[in-house]
């Protein structure tokens, strides 16, 4: 796994904080502003690559 990557979007007024990191065939999705204990979503890369598109629109 890489290591975590808060979003450009992410501020720091506390809003919009995502992190996301890559592995081999799953990609993770976490709360930044929760840190170690946020719970990760898993997404394999097709569907995280549907869930950016999902979000750019």
């Amino acid at each position: 796994m890489t290591n975590w990557r808060k979003s450009s979007r992410s501020n720091s007024q506390g809003q919009q904080c995502v992190e996301v990191r890559s592995g081999r065939v799953v990609m993770q999705l976490r709360d930044s502003k929760l840190g170690d204990v946020s719970p990760v979503f898993d997404m394999a890369p097709a569907e995280f690559s549907t869930f950016l598109s999902s979000l750019k629109r």
